[in-house]
């Protein structure tokens, strides 16, 4: 008795496996707020899980690798807030003393030079008169816009409240997950069908390294920009050069915008510190280009590597994409599960090079010109069919 699969039977299963995919993700929807806590603390998890692994194998017992891991992980964060909270502190202060700087550059400058190429009327528009004028005119929409204000700041008010108890919760999640995460790994591999364990293992180990790869070499990709650029601009005698830096590297997993992000704001704050002289904006850029070769020709190639394959549109498009239907919580998930869904398209293209859509049902005939000419040199006693 044929107990094969029938085509209207594996239809069936690719349909129950579509519907789970689309209830999956109409929950993960629903719950976004919720989950953001939970998922932050997975990924701190997954990645201090190798240095839990690689503590045991010397003799120690989970929980005390837990507990090292878990420690150096507080520790590294109690000593960068050390650090940068009083630099960040000096820069805010000084970017708050230099506002009004910005605002006459603004309006002195930037609007007029952006009138003389458009011919559009800017600066008049900045009239206190013709403010208040537009305001009167406007004033019931202007009573709804405040009241649609007012009524988020109250909303904000919890949104605050449930912020500090994600970041109550984040440690403690993070606590359990490294301790248990060999025993989910085990739990979801024995959800995997049996017929199937043997592809699941390769997709999921490909996953890992891909995921390791670029979480772990492009976290540490944004920390030396971050200080490339920041030491870079301080050192060219940029105020601000420190938040700017920093501000660049934190954002630089898009790709090029920590750059273009960087550029605008050093530019902008070179301009008005020094009143139009071009030697401090063209070092600004200097620091810029130095930065983007080092992560061109060294970061990125020795650290994040090649194994990640995904093209920059891609990483923008998976950002805004996961930002657009999930919010914050897929902004957090948007690179991870472009990794991964990488690897996937991958494997289906390997199957897809495999199959006999690909290849037809009939073997290929070979022309003159590519067949082999020594076989045909060979005598008839030494070819293979005479043997």
């Amino acid at each position: 008795m044929d107990l094969s699969p029938t085509p209207v039977g594996t239809l069936a299963r690719r349909w129950q496996w579509l519907l789970i995919a689309v209830i999956v993700g109409w929950l993960i929807y629903l719950l976004a707020p919720v989950l953001t806590p939970f998922v932050c603390a997975a990924l701190l998890g997954w990645l201090g899980d190798p240095w839990v692994d690689r503590l045991e194998r010397t003799g120690r017992s989970r929980t005390t690798s837990v507990v090292l891991v878990f420690t150096l992980m507080i520790l590294l964060l109690v000593l960068a807030l050390i650090i940068l909270v009083p630099m960040l502190e000096e820069q805010v202060v000084e970017l708050a003393a230099s506002l009004p700087s910005y605002r006459d550059w603004f309006v002195q400058t930037a609007l007029p030079w952006v009138e003389r190429h458009t011919g559009l009327e800017l600066v008049a528009w900045l009239d206190p008169d013709r403010i208040t004028e537009w305001i009167r005119g406007h004033w019931q929409q202007a009573g709804g816009v405040a009241a649609t204000f007012f009524g988020y700041l109250s909303r904000s008010g919890f949104a605050m409240m449930a912020w500090i108890a994600n970041l109550v919760l984040l440690p403690i999640l993070t606590f359990y997950f490294l301790r248990d995460w060999d025993v989910l790994v085990e739990r979801v591999a024995s959800l995997v069908p049996r017929d199937h364990i043997g592809t699941a293992n390769r997709l999921a180990r490909e996953s890992n390294d891909v995921l390791g790869a670029f979480l772990r070499g492009q976290f540490l990709v944004m920390l030396a920009l971050g200080a490339i650029y920041a030491i870079g601009l301080s050192v060219v005698g940029l105020k601000l050069g420190l938040l700017i830096g920093i501000i660049a590297g934190l954002i630089s997993f898009v790709p090029y915008l920590g750059t273009a992000t960087g550029i605008v704001l050093g530019v902008i704050a070179a301009l008005v510190q020094s009143g139009g002289d071009w030697t401090l904006v063209a070092l600004v850029l200097v620091v810029f280009v130095i930065g983007q070769m080092l992560e061109g020709y060294v970061l990125t190639p020795r650290i994040v590597g090649d194994r990640i394959g995904l093209h920059p549109v891609a990483v923008i498009f998976a950002i805004m994409a996961g930002g657009q239907l999930f919010g914050f919580l897929g902004m957090l998930l948007a690179l991870p599960v472009a990794a991964v869904a990488n690897v996937m398209l991958r494997f289906a293209h390997e199957r897809y090079r495999q199959s006999t859509l690909y290849a037809g049902d009939h073997p290929t005939i070979l022309l003159d010109s590519y067949i082999d000419k020594s076989a045909l040199s060979e005598s008839p006693s030494e070819r293979p069919e005479d043997k």
